[in-house]
Order: structure tokens, then C-alpha cells, then sequence
């Protein structure tokens, strides 16, 4: 049996038997007005973070979520979205898909807003996307390419960036690890399914990213997870896990490599009206400018004492400097 036949295996009886806690989230779930989510559904929430965020969902976009679960996020993006088909939901385990169709007949029960044709949910692998070239704003997965090793993580990857239109978005939650974990976790084919020995650390992880081609990536957040300790597990040391929330935008890559926003901030304190450092970069005093880790970089490479970079906060919440 495959691991991925193994991932199917462990989320059909995830459908049939939900299992709270499966991947135990640290975000809170959205709490917004007029919206009731099923109680299946929060026992159903098997991702690590959340991959909704308001800033994404103007203008009516065209959404594929990949990996249904419960349906929860599902719900969440026709909060915003409204229209029939608006949201695109892809499995390929069966069990799962008739699960959150018949979460959705209950939503539509506690949401005088909300019509089950608002969410279309298809059959499919996230490997060959049943979904046509640039036809997508907003694609979004919750704690599933953690499953995938190398070359499926990257043929995924890329079945994202072929759907997503110009600048769309691809937004991600997944756990990453910065410790070595052991082979004989990484080869277990059911802590893979469950998300946990498959982390990897967040700069292979946003490497991944680009070097699909995304110019331009935004850490959203950056929370603890888990904990892989030796009474439970086969390994020698405790091995802490995080999971991050990212942003992934089609942008065209830029000539001198992708802006990748980590949470650095900018902040001029001389005597000038402005700091211009002639690549379209202006810093007015005393005005935090949130900028990616290339032009921090770039700016603290100019060696003034009036200028200070701030470290990564692992927060990016937009108005930056690219």
C-alpha cells in the first residue's frame, strides 16, 4: 500500500467517525455575523490553521479549496462569496465529499444566507486538479501537502499555480518542523497522513513556493503545534512543530529572485523628509514600512544609523513595501 493509499484510508474513517482533535487547530474559528457553523462540521476541522482571510475575498472570486473535510472552510468562503458555484471543493475520498454535502444541508438550515449550490464539490486528486488552466482568484488547501513527499509536494504545487489566474492567491496552512526528524517517523506512513513527520522546515517549505514560480509570499502566521516526544514516539528528543498560515501570490518573479514577506519592518529616524533608496522604496520618518526580507536585506546592506530593520515576526497582514 502506498502512503498516499494510506492517507486516503486514515481520512475515509476520519468521514465515517469524525475525530476531534485529528489536527487539533491553533486558530480561532471565525466568528462573524449571520454565520452558524454545524457542530459536525467544528468536530470535522482537521487542518492546522485557517486559510479564510477577508483581504482575499473581494470582488466575488472564483475559489477552489482542496481537501473538503467537514465542509467548514467551504462555508466560510461562501460567507464571502454568495454565488452559485462561487466555491469549488475537491476530494478524492468519497466518504468525505457525501460527508460535508450533507453538513452543507444542514447549513442551509441554521443560514437563511446560505444555498448548498453555492459550493460545487467535485471528485479529484490534488495531483491533476479536475479545474482548467488560469480560471481560479483564490486556491486554498488546510494541512494536506504536509502529506506529500518531495515530488508530489512539488506536482502539487504546481497543479496550484496552473489553475490560479494572474495574481491570484494560493493560501496555505501547514505544520513545519526546524529539527531533523528521524527517518523512521518520516517513513511512517500514517503520522504522514496525519501531518506531522512530513514538516519541513519553513525555508525549504517557502522554497517549494517559489520555486514554482510565485513571486511574491506572505507569512501570515506562525503558531506552535505539536510536540513529537520520546515516550510516544520514535525519537531521542522532543521535536517541536509549528504551523504557519502563507500566502502564495501569481506574481511574475522578479529579476533578482521573490519577495517573501516574514514580518520585517522599516523604519527611518533621520533628519530628511524621506529616505528614497532609488527602487522605489520611500521611508518617511518615523512610519514603520513593513518590507520583504529581500529589501531589509538590501537596506541594512547600506550600513546607516538612521535606518532600523526590524526581525521577523512571522506576521504579514499586507501594506508592504513590493
Amino acid at each position: 500500500m502506498s502512503y498516499l493509499e494510506t492517507t486516503k484510508n486514515v481520512y475515509k474513517e476520519a468521514a465515517e467517525n469524525p475525530q476531534v482533535g485529528l489536527c487539533c487547530t491553533t486558530t480561532p474559528v471565525w466568528q462573524l455575523p449571520g454565520l452558524s457553523i454545524p457542530k459536525k462540521m467544528l468536530d470535522m476541522n482537521y487542518g492546522c490553521g485557517s486559510t479564510v482571510n477577508p483581504r482575499d475575498l473581494v470582488n466575488n472570486p472564483k475559489i477552489l479549496y482542496v481537501g473538503v473535510g467537514g465542509g467548514m472552510e467551504l462555508l466560510q468562503f461562501a460567507y464571502f462569496s454568495r454565488q452559485k458555484d462561487g466555491v469549488i471543493g475537491v476530494d478524492v475520498v468519497d466518504e468525505m465529499l457525501q460527508v460535508s454535502k450533507d453538513n452543507f444541508a444542514i447549513a442551509e438550515k441554521d443560514n437563511a444566507w446560505f444555498s448548498s449550490d453555492f459550493v460545487k464539490l467535485v471528485k479529484g486528486d490534488a495531483l491533476n486538479l479536475p479545474i482548467e488552466n488560469n480560471s481560479i482568484d483564490i486556491a486554498a488547501q488546510n494541512c494536506l501537502f504536509n502529506i506529500f513527499k518531495h515530488d508530489d509536494l512539488k506536482k502539487a504545487l504546481q497543479e496550484m499555480y496552473r489553475v490560479l489566474k494572474p495574481r491570484g492567491r494560493l493560501v496555505l496552512s501547514d505544520p513545519t518542523c526546524e529539527q531533523r526528524i528521524p527517518g523512521k517517523l518520516r517513513d511512517d506512513e500514517r503520522l504522514r497522513a496525519l501531518c506531522l513527520s512530513g514538516s519541513l522546515p519553513l525555508k525549504d517549505y517557502i522554497k517549494m513556493i517559489t520555486d514554482t514560480g510565485f513571486g511574491t509570499v506572505e507569512i501570515r502566521a506562525k503558531r506552535p503545534y505539536r510536540i513529537l516526544d520520546p515516550v510516544n514516539y520514535d525519537t531521542d528528543e522532543l521535536i517541536f512543530i509549528e504551523s504557519v498560515e502563507v500566502c502564495a501570490i501569481k506574481d511574475p518573479m522578479p529579476a533578482d529572485g521573490p519577495c517573501v514577506f516574514t514580518g520585517k519592518t522599516a523604519i527611518y529616524y533621520g533628519m530628511e523628509d524621506f529616505f528614497d533608496d532609488m527602487k522605489g522604496h520611500f521611508l518617511m520618518p518615523n512610519q514603520p514600512l513593513a518590507v520583504c526580507d529581500k529589501t531589509a536585506g538590501a537596506l541594512k546592506g547600506l550600513n546607516r544609523n538612521d535606518i532600523f530593520i526590524s526581525e521577523s515576526t512571522w506576521f504579514y497582514d499586507g501594506g508592504g513595501c513590493c
